[in-house]
Order: C-alpha cells, then sequence, then structure tokens
C-alpha cells in the first residue's frame, strides 16, 4: 500500500476509531486540507470536528472495505459501526494527497447502512481484490463512455455493450442482472448531470458525480467491477445534495 492510502485510511483507523486526532493530523495532513472552512484557526476547527464526533459516538468499529488509487487521488469504502450498532453509516471518499503523500483536500457521500432483506446482497461488503493492472485505463475508458453513452447520452440500446447479462448488483432498489439495472435506469429517469472525478485501479472503476433520479440531485458514487470488457459487479452510494445556504465548506464538489 502506498503512503498516501495509508495517509487516507489513517484518518479513519487512527483519528475516528482509535480517536488520535492530533497524531493523525500531524502524520497524515497537509496544510491544504479544506472540509471545514479555510481561515485562522482552521487546524483546531478539524480537531473540534473529531472531538465533537467522538463525543458522540464512544463505540466506534471502522471497517475499510475498498481502497482504489488513481494519481495522487485515494477512493476508500467504509463501513462504520458505532455505539454498538445504533448508528451505521456507509461512507464513500476520495482524498487528494500533495507531492508528500499527505491528503490536502477531502471529498465524501455519507448514507446510512442498511441490513439486507429477502436474499439482497450487502450494499457495501463483496470481494474487492484488485486486479488486471495493465487494464487500468482500458477500464475507466469503457466507464467513461459507460456514463457518456447512457447516463447523458440517453442511448439506452447500447447498454449491452457495456453491462454483463448476470451483472452482480448492490444497490438494494435494483435487481439483479442486466435487465433489471437497465429498467431502473429508464423507469427513473437515472442521469448522470456531470461527472467530477473517474478513478480506475485493475479491474475497478469509481465514478463520483451529480446524478439526477426522479429529478432529484444526488451527490453520488458509483463503483464498478469490469471483467472481460463488461460491467460485472456495481455498489453506489448517494446522498441528496444539500442546499448551498448550508453548506459549512466548499460543498460537494
Amino acid at each position: 500500500m502506498s503512503i498516501q492510502a495509508q495517509n487516507a485510511q489513517n484518518l479513519y483507523i487512527r483519528a475516528i476509531q482509535d480517536g488520535r486526532v492530533a497524531e493523525a493530523q500531524a502524520s497524515s495532513v497537509g496544510y491544504l486540507y479544506p472540509t471545514l472552512d479555510r481561515g485562522a484557526g482552521w487546524e483546531r476547527r478539524i480537531r473540534y470536528f473529531f472531538a465533537d464526533f467522538i463525543k458522540r459516538h464512544p463505540e466506534r468499529e471502522i471497517k475499510i472495505v475498498c481502497t482504489i488509487e488513481d494519481g495522487n487521488l485515494v477512493f476508500v469504502h467504509v463501513h462504520q459501526y458505532l455505539n454498538g450498532g445504533e448508528a451505521q453509516w456507509v461512507t464513500t471518499d476520495t482524498f487528494r494527497a500533495d507531492e508528500n503523500a499527505r491528503i490536502v483536500e477531502h471529498w465524501d457521500v455519507i448514507d446510512y447502512y442498511r441490513t439486507p432483506e429477502n436474499e439482497q446482497l450487502d450494499q457495501i461488503f463483496g470481494d474487492f481484490e484488485i486486479k488486471d493492472l495493465d487494464k487500468s485505463a482500458e477500464n475507466k475508458k469503457l466507464v467513461r463512455r459507460f456514463l457518456t453513452e447512457i447516463f447523458q447520452n440517453k442511448e439506452l440500446d447500447q447498454w449491452e455493450d457495456f453491462v454483463a447479462e448476470d451483472v452482480i448488483q448492490h444497490n438494494h432498489e435494483i435487481g439483479q442482472e442486466s435487465q433489471a439495472y437497465k429498467d431502473y435506469v429508464r423507469e427513473h429517469h437515472v442521469a448522470y448531470d456531470f461527472v467530477f472525478q473517474l478513478l480506475a485501479q485493475g479491474n475497478f472503476a469509481v465514478s463520483y458525480g451529480q446524478v439526477l433520479i426522479d429529478g432529484v440531485a444526488y451527490a453520488q458514487y458509483d463503483i464498478f467491477r469490469l471483467e472481460n470488457g463488461k460491467i460485472v459487479e456495481h455498489w453506489d452510494n448517494k446522498e441528496v445534495m444539500p442546499k448551498v445556504e448550508d453548506l459549512t465548506n466548499r460543498g460537494k464538489f
């Protein structure tokens, strides 16, 4: 694992799970980290943010399910099990590292964890073994075309060019296999307003952008596993876009 990936994970394991906020900040965070508003005392405000979270959640178990790197960007997929299961969250984050591999910028989406029912697959866990590193660029290009042609140009007749018939689905609102996924996209008018980030490492690709579902705008991450030039597994995580007047930082993008 690279140093920048370790630094990204440290913010979850050392700062959130272990409560060693000052240590994680000193070892892993660079000066420009802008999750909170900038200005005088920003380092103190970061410590206050973590301290308040730790106070509200004295019992914290963090499971980093997946880590994907592309250039100086690190994506992590995380399950938070808080206060003995009183609260469970799925978080998807992108971290940008500087030339010293320290974290200087951060984006995230947080949604509550849903327990699988009626033979549903888990919405976050799965096999995240990264392989086929020589296909990173090829898979990134394929997912970019998938998002453009299907979710922006509405060329649903090209669906089978991108998605395997037996695609595995982790979104509980969508059934298994390709036709159910395609029907959901059509029936709920799913559209990518814009793609803000696209990362790929081996057989995995991650997109982050603003997605419209039934006319509602969401900040959404999609995680794709690819095999033989097709999408064979899909996870996602989304939250409703906040109003501009409610923001306390630079926003979702």
